[in-house]
């Protein structure tokens, strides 16, 4: 199994990074909460991944911190929940902001997110409850990823359409419907905003 990666950000695509280690590319799916934290394209990074086998797939999903790895594996341990939902969860959510909601029962707010219903928040309640029990801690004591303020850089016109696009189809691959999507970027674009600014603010204003 593929446990962790260091190498070059190559392609920044959220939700996708193509990192480049020792001239192999590896395409790796993150949480737009740890993908805001990656270094810019051409620096080094290293990612804690997990990998997924499919019939019709290879997956790697990475993330910063082994804490999060660990929610990520705790979280497709539950009935219901794939890789795609998990990711979309810890990109609705910082780990740490998951973990309250679960041990607070904010079901309102877990409902929230994309591809989770009622049932599904209450046995996201039920089960990782019990399992936090059995960690320590301070197991996901992390920063939340929503505190980090993007660099404000100056986008032309052009370049603005094509950041609202990028945002669109990030949550669109993160389990948003395409309509909904759209929405949520047109009630927060504002000028000169890059695209991780965007979907960063738009799963925000979800919340």
């Amino acid at each position: 199994m593929i446990g962790r990666l260091n190498g070059v950000i190559i392609e920044k695509q959220p939700p996708l990074v193509l990192l480049e280690v020792g001239g192999v590319g590896y395409e790796v799916h993150m949480p737009m909460t740890c993908f805001y934290e990656l270094p810019e394209k051409d620096q080094s990074a290293v990612i804690f991944t997990h990998f997924v086998v499919r019939e019709d797939a290879q997956l790697l999903f990475g993330f910063n911190h082994k804490q999060e790895r660990t929610l990520f594996r705790e979280l497709i341990k539950v009935n219901g929940v794939g890789p795609k939902l998990a990711l979309a969860i810890l990109s609705g959510m910082s780990a740490q902001q998951f973990v309250n909601a679960v041990e607070q029962q904010e079901i309102a707010a877990l409902v929230k997110l994309p591809g989770v219903g009622k049932k599904t928040a209450e046995r996201l309640v039920v089960e990782m409850k019990d399992r936090f029990k059995g960690m320590h801690g301070d197991l996901f004591n992390t920063e939340s990823e929503f505190t980090l303020t993007a660099p404000a850089t100056a986008l032309s016109s052009t370049n603005e359409a094509e950041a609202e696009a990028e945002a669109v189809a990030a949550l669109v691959a993160l389990g948003y419907k395409p309509q909904e999507a759209s929405r949520m970027v047109s009630k927060i674009v504002k000028t000169g905003a890059d695209s991780e600014t965007l979907i960063r603010d738009a799963l925000r204003a979800s919340l």
